[in-house]
Formats: C-alpha cells, structure tokens, sequence
C-alpha cells in the first residue's frame, strides 16, 4: 500500500500551482475585481455566474450553493478522485517528485489514474498501428474524406487492428491488469475470455476538456464487421457519454474567446470543421446533444451575458431536422443565442468540405438561421397553407414558438414574419401570439414541436395519459399503441428500412407521438438498435413509465412463430393509414388544380400512383 505523501511535498504542489489555470480548465473565468474571478459554477446549474476564484489564496467558493475549497478540493469534486490522487495528478503537471511516508508509492493502480494510464497507452498504440500494412483500409477511409496523415495526427486519430487481442497484449505488456483494462472499458468479456473491445476500426481518441484521453469511438471498415457503424466506449469510472463531448479539448480556448461554439454531428464533421478554419467545432458521442451536455459548453462559454452564440448544423434529411427540433427543445437552457446551420444541398461539413473546399465550411457556419426561423419554417412546412384550414392549424401549431422568444423586443419581428409566411393578416397572428404568450410555461420548460415530416400538429394532451389503461379506446389509437409495442419489444422482427418508415408516420394521440419520437431520436443515431432503457432516456421523464408499459404489455400473439409476422403486420397498417392520409391529400389538391396547371397536375398524379405502388409493395412484404 502507498504511504502517506509528506505534508511539505502537498503545501509545495498547492503553492506552485494556480487555481485558476486548474479551474479554468473546466469553466470559463472572467475578472471580478482585484484579486478575484467569477464564472458559472460547475456544481450547480445556474444563469448568473456566482462562482469566484481567488488565485492568490488558493480557494474558490460559490455564493449560489455554497461549495468551496481549495485546488485539491476542486479536483476531488470535479473528476471524482481522491486527495492523494489529486496531489499526484498536480505533482505531474509541475514535475515534482513527490516522497512518501514509509517509503510507499504513488497510488495509482486501480483507481482513475490506472484507467486514464491505460487510455492514453492505448490511444498512443492506435496511433502507431494507423501506419501500419493493415490500417490501409482506415487510411483510405481518411483520404476519401480530405484528411492526410498531418490531420489524423492533429487529432490522434488511430487504427484497431482486426485482432482478437493484440491491443490486450500490448497494454499487459506496459504493466497493466486484466481487471484494469476491464475498468477502463477497451477489453470485452466472451465465452473465450477477455478480447480487444475495437478490432479491425478506425479510432478516435475521446478527450476531456483537460486533454486526458477517457475513451474512444470506433468507426466500422470492414464488410465482415457486424458490428454497429460506430462503437463507443462504454461507461465507466471515466467516461460518462452525457457528460463528454469530442473535439471539446481542442476547441476550449477559441469558444471562451469568442463565445460561439458550432455543435456538428460527427468526428469527421469535426475534424472537417477545425482545417477549414472553424476551431470551435465540437460533437456529442454516440448520444443526443442533452442536457447535461448543455451544463458543460456553458461553463466553457461564460454562458451568462446572452452575447454568445452556439450554432448547430444538421443533415439536411428527416433526422437530421427532427434533431434540430429536439435542440429545440433545450433551446432556453443556453443564454446564449441559437442558431441552426443547414447546407442547401444537406451535406454535412466533412462532404461540404470535400466537394467545395474550406471557404464553403466557413460560409455555412456564417449563413447560419436563428433557431427560431429554423423551426418556424420546419412548423409550417407539415401543412397545406392553400387551404384555410391548413394556415389556421398552422397559425395554432407556431405561434407558441413565437410566444417563447426569450427577448420580448425580438417578437414583433417574427410575429411579422410568421404573418408574412402564412399569408395572413398580421392582427391576427398577434391575437394568436398573444394568446399563447399567456399560456408559456416556466423558464427551461418547452413544448418542442412534435413529430417528423408529414407529421401530426404539435399539441400538448390536454391530460397527459402516462398510463396504457388512460389512452382512448379507438381503433386509431389502438393501432398506434400497437405499433409502438412492435417496435419497443420486437425491433429486429423486421428491418430498418420498415422501422423507419413507419416511425415517419403521423400519430394522433400526443402523448404515443412522444414515445414515436423517441424512438426515432433513437434509430437516428449512430447506433440505431432499439432499447427500452435508450428509449426511456429520449423521452421526458415523465412519460418514461408509458415507455415501461408499453414495453412488457403483451402483444396479441400466443407463439413465438407468429411474432414476426405479427409485428410485420401492424407497422404495415400503421403506414398504410399514413399512405392514404398523404394520397387524400393529393387527390384533394389534384381535385382544385384542374387543367389551369399541367405539369403540376401531372406532378400530383404520379406522386399519386407512386403512393399506391407503395402500399402495393407492403401487402406483398
């Protein structure tokens, strides 16, 4: 066991070291005055920075909630380490050798610093490998994508090699257990032991905001790997997904400087983003931007004078919208202004990067939208503003999005704009605004436009039914209550392709639109495998027990043989009624358009036949 570290060896790391430099590494610290520096405090989530840092005696403290201490403290708080780990870690940062009581060592086995010991030699070995005859397939992968070996090394960018313990033997070769490199998540458990968690992928390094590596994500290369597209670390004493976010050690300081951060959908989005001039590109890792997420850039921004920016950029496609809606659904929780970033053409920036070069990356990130705009225009476009019925239900489903702009001054304007974009009297949109003004709910609570394309109007249930005894009886709620059981009990009875076309469709009752949409939060991320407990984790957490119920209660089928086509069965209803909603509404359009427009006519009809074409192909499926 180590000894105890000399008291003088403690007081002389404390004194060479400056609390702010520590601190700041984790929040965004501005001047209060002689002596003193204030920022968002990281224990606790609030709007006004209450933190403040004294450098010249050692101690933070936070007049919020109450937290204080010294350097020693703060570590032990933040990265969940002991006292001696936190001396040790200090000790390493000023090169200090330090000296124990009864001649022990440092005490590192075992616990974070072994976990970090044995990321950071895995990481360096990835690199290594990323050169050698078999990484040929991953160096091919970054070329194709305008990366050269200068980029990978930027940001250390790795290769696994396709072997079942070669990484395993490395790291035991350096010194380190099986059980630690269980711990540190880069070793699996099968029926043949322990083997190499990343084998035969391409890595990237997973980087806290102090630069130390806590995991990796893998991205798959071969046709023989089954494996999903991207393999992430899982959570471990190190790494919690919710809380990291990749690139964020590269990109810290130009956020804090310029208070704009750029929030892309991938490593390569990243890496594409940082060559092409914009260094404040960061992504989540393997999980939707959350919460938790939101806590961390805001101490990074010095989120508390409203003056910063964080910009989000999506795929153009269906997913890629109903990401932004759900970004939009944290929107309030940043005081900074938000914005949304979308290619004309919908490429990502590594594709835009590539087929345009670095000024087309640049110029994307400028021609950014408000958040606001953004999802105005998503609100109106799921309905027929020709008709009368279509603006009215149009008008209702965005004027609470109006009503919500945090800056009063700010309403007028789109209040204006949303009349513009209707085609209605701007009188009336106020009323409408007006209206929903009185019913906004508190600060940090939204009610974010539900549904994918072709989707229902985004309503609030008037009683939330958290309870499967509470939905309606009706068929057409029967049908989607059905459907969501298929999916969340029964994903791999059928395919993707059916899983998502069947997610896209509209539902009525709001509070099974919520279950549908986490689902879909779910098939559109890297790993798009259906669990409950993922599920339960995308939806708010009151509705978390409507997913529970939905996923033991059982389906109307007595054998195992029967599921598949059971299931099979009830998402081809549940499209079809989507296919005959959207055939409706052509017939109808195809009914006002007449001759007076042939090549629209014609437009409507074929659009019309593809339709049946469509529902044809699921009753032969």
């Amino acid at each position: 066991m180590a000894g105890r570290i000399r008291q003088s060896d403690v007081d002389e790391v404390k004194a060479r070291t400056n609390i702010a430099d520590i601190v700041g590494e984790h929040v965004s610290l501005k001047s209060a005055g002689v002596g003193s520096m204030k920022g968002l405090c990281p224990f606790h989530d609030e709007r006004s920075p209450s933190f403040h840092v004294r450098p010249g005696l050692g101690y933070y403290h936070c007049f919020g909630c109450g937290e204080s201490g010294d350097v020693y403290t703060f570590l032990q708080r933040m990265d969940h380490v002991s006292f001696t780990e936190a001396v040790e870690r200090l000790a390493g940062r000023i090169g200090l050798e330090l000296h124990y009581e009864d001649g022990g060592q440092a005490s590192d086995h075992g616990n974070r610093a072994r976990l970090l010991a044995a990321n950071q030699a895995a990481s360096e070995f990835f690199l290594e490998r990323l050169s050698a005859p078999d990484a040929d397939v991953g160096r091919r992968f970054l070329g194709e994508r305008g990366f050269d070996a200068e980029a990978a090394r930027h940001f250390g960018v790795g290769f696994a090699p396709k072997s079942w313990d070669a990484l395993t033997d490395h790291l035991k070769g350096r010194g380190f257990t099986t059980d630690e490199l269980a711990a540190s998540g880069l070793v699996s458990q099968g029926d043949r032991g322990i083997y190499d968690r990343f084998r035969g992928r391409l890595v990237w390094p997973i980087r806290d905001v102090t630069g130390q590596t806590v995991g990796f994500g893998a991205r798959r290369l071969l046709d023989d790997d089954k494996g999903p597209k991207y393999l992430n670390t899982p959570e471990t004493a190190i790494y919690h997904k919710s809380q990291v976010l990749y690139g964020l050690d590269l990109a810290r300081r130009d956020i804090s400087k310029t208070h704009r951060v750029v929030v892309v959908e991938g490593y390569t989005d990243v890496m594409a983003c940082h060559l092409a001039g914009v260094t404040t590109a960061i992504a989540t890792c393997g999980t939707s931007f959350g919460v938790d997420h939101i806590k961390v850039l805001r101490r990074v921004l010095g989120d508390d004078s409203g003056v910063g920016e964080v910009v989000f950029t999506f795929d153009g496609d269906a997913a890629g919208q109903q990401a932004a809606i759900r970004a939009f659904g944290e929107e309030q929780r940043f005081a900074a202004q938000t914005f949304v970033a979308v290619a004309p053409d919908g490429l990502d920036p590594c594709d835009l990067r590539l087929a345009r070069g670095d000024a087309s990356v640049r110029t994307l990130i400028d021609s950014r939208i408000p958040m606001f705009e953004f999802v105005i225009k998503h609100t109106l476009a799921r309905y027929d503003l020709e008709t009368v019925e279509g603006r009215v239900a149009a008008l209702r489903a965005a004027a609470p999005v109006v009503a919500e702009i945090r800056d009063p001054a700010m309403r007028p304007g789109y209040t204006r704009e949303l009349a513009r974009m209707l085609g209605v009297e701007l009188a009336e949109v106020t009323r409408a605004v007006r209206s929903a003004t009185g019913r906004a709910k508190p600060d940090g609570e939204r009610s974010t436009p539900s549904g994918t394309a072709g989707a229902a109007p985004a309503a609030e249930p008037a009683e939330r039914p958290f309870s499967i005894t509470q939905l309606p009886a009706d068929p057409a709620t029967r049908l989607e209550r059905d459907a969501l059981q298929a999916m969340l009990q029964y994903p791999d009875s059928v395919g993707l392709d059916l899983l998502r076309q069947a997610i896209d469709s509209r539902f009525g009752n709001p509070s099974l639109a919520v279950i549908r949409d986490g689902i879909a939060s779910v098939l559109a991320s890297p790993d798009p495998a259906i669990r409950v407990d993922r599920v339960m984790a995308e939806v708010p957490a009151p509705f978390a027990g409507l997913v529970q119920q939905l996923a033991v209660l059982p389906v109307p089928q007595s054998t195992q043989a029967r599921i598949a086509g059971y299931v099979r069965g009830v998402l081809a209803s549940l499209i079809d009624r989507e296919l005959l909603r959207q055939k409706a509404e052509l017939t109808g359009r195809l009914t006002r358009l007449g001759p007076s427009d042939p090549a629209t006519y014609d437009s409507v009809r074929r659009a019309i036949v593809e339709i049946d074409r469509e529902r044809e192909a699921l009753k032969v499926d």
